[in-house]
């Protein structure tokens, strides 16, 4: 469902590289110096560090090992390197298959088969400069490029830096692969204007389809968890991986952005790949069984790909999406003692296989007409399977990429956890909207077991080209 966690209808190299430069051995100490002490210098003088090559990976940094022995890498840990020397020693050499291409024709994120992990970060502006603006896009571009890549934020080349200047990049993931990272970015409404005036000179840039989305019955939305002028989701199958990119990102933006919200996720709902399976959420239950998948390009087109609209400002946004988050809180201590065939008319599928309870296997189609020995339907008329299924709200359809999350307890000894939805659609007022107007008032599991505590609507801009940066289009 969308904006709930069972939608199962609608949305239902190699280490190594080009060697390293020599690297001058550290001088030793003078007696007394702390051990990893830096250099000793003239007063003023920053230490120097010999240039290092391109063509190390973030594991490979570690080699250095056998290159210059012990003192090499100890060195380094040490600080001996500059900051740009540091981001050098790490560039591209991740294992075939693990980076995904950040350049083409679409963002990756979207159909790219949904991976492990989650960091998704929505930012406010805090400039009111459209040069600014555009400049920050264009670095988020390059860095974005690089992670992608499983390279560094820093340099393309090695420079001499001071030693007291702060590392180009956090280093937190310089031993660790892409992961098959992917960096998926979308504007909110508020970049576009903000106490009802224009902002960026972007008037009558926002696209029809962007809207304000509305208060739906039994929200309780908190601010800090919604909204945002800039959207930033990465996704990883290592979590350290989408946690770096996203901390990178918001450290190259200081000054210009702040993060509104962030949220991590594990362990995805949603399969975006018909070579994945399908995958649990919190309550147990298969989730997103009937989920557009990367291999349906005719549905595609019709419920993911948003077109160029009906005006030529907004033509930037042909072959973009438009994604809607929502953080679904679980009423989990009170699910866990219902009991199974309630959880089970809840849902109107089994748990364990998730086939619909009108009979058949997971994938069966359910039908909706077959009654039970009682003379009432099989699959309840108010269970989440017939409110979200794509027959019962205009054939609409959705790509959904959610994840569980758990964020510790509330302080009452509960768990503070849930589904993290997000899900790709054409136009959220005619695929997003009805249905959750339709399951927030009808949907007994959400009425009993669900709380939404957040909400963003952001337009996803088509992809990236060479040379091009974020939102391009949009900022011409």
């Amino acid at each position: 469902m969308s904006g709930c966690p069972f939608n199962h209808e609608l949305g239902e190299g190699p280490d190594g590289g080009t060697p390293p430069a020599a690297v001058e051995p550290a001088t030793a100490p003078e007696s007394g110096a702390a051990v990893g002490s830096p250099p000793a210098t003239a007063p003023g003088v920053p230490p120097r560090v010999v240039s290092v090559k391109r063509g190390m990976s973030r594991r490979g940094l570690f080699s250095l090992a056998g290159v210059g022995g012990a003192g090499a890498i100890a060195g380094i840990a040490a600080g001996f390197l500059s900051h740009d020397a540091v981001a050098a020693v790490a560039a591209p050499a991740s294992p075939a298959g693990n980076a995904v291409p950040f350049y083409d024709e679409r963002q990756a994120g979207i159909v790219t088969p949904a991976q492990d992990r989650l960091h998704m970060a929505a930012f406010d502006v805090t400039v009111e400069d459209r040069a600014a603006v555009i400049q920050l896009l264009k670095d988020w571009t390059a860095a974005a490029e690089a992670l992608t890549a499983g390279r560094t934020t820093g340099g393309t080349g090695a420079v001499d830096g001071p030693y007291y200047a702060p590392p180009e990049d956090t280093g937190e993931a310089l031993d660790l692969d892409a992961g098959k990272l992917t960096l998926t970015f979308g504007f909110g409404p508020g970049l576009f204007e903000k106490d009802g005036k224009p902002r960026f000179a972007l008037d009558g840039r926002r696209p029809d389809a962007l809207i304000d989305l509305p208060r739906f019955p039994g929200d309780a939305l908190e601010a800090e968890r919604t909204g945002g002028d800039i959207v930033v989701q990465a996704c990883a199958d290592d979590p350290q991986v989408a946690v770096h990119a996203i901390r990178n990102l918001a450290r190259i933006g200081f000054g210009k952005v702040r993060v509104r919200w962030s949220q991590l996720g594990f362990g995805r709902t949603s399969s975006t790949s018909r070579a994945q399976t399908t995958a649990r959420n919190l309550f147990g239950f298969k989730d997103g069984t009937a989920n557009l998948k990367a291999e349906d390009a005719g549905l595609l087109d019709e419920h993911v790909w948003a077109t160029a609209g009906s005006r030529a400002d907004e033509a930037w946004m042909a072959g973009g999406s438009y994604l809607v988050s929502r953080r679904i809180r679980m009423h989990i201590e009170i699910w866990d003692r219902t009991s199974l065939r309630e959880q089970e008319g809840l849902i109107g599928r089994t748990k364990g296989t998730g086939a619909p309870l009108s009979g058949g296997e997971e994938f069966t189609a359910p039908d909706f007409g077959l009654k039970g020995n009682d003379g009432g339907p099989l699959i309840a008329v108010d269970s989440h399977v017939r409110l979200a299924h794509a027959t019962q709200n205009n054939g609409v359809k959705m790509l959904r990429r959610g994840y569980n999350y758990t964020d510790g307890s509330d302080g009452l000894g509960h768990l503070d956890a849930g589904l993290f939805f997000i899900a790709f659609v054409k136009d959220p007022r005619t695929h997003y909207v009805p249905m959750q107007m339709a399951m927030a008032k009808s949907d007994k599991l959400a009425l009993e077991y669900l709380k939404h505590t957040g909400s963003g609507l952001f337009a996803v801009p088509p992809g990236i080209k060479p040379g091009g940066f974020v939102g391009e289009g949009l900022f011409a």
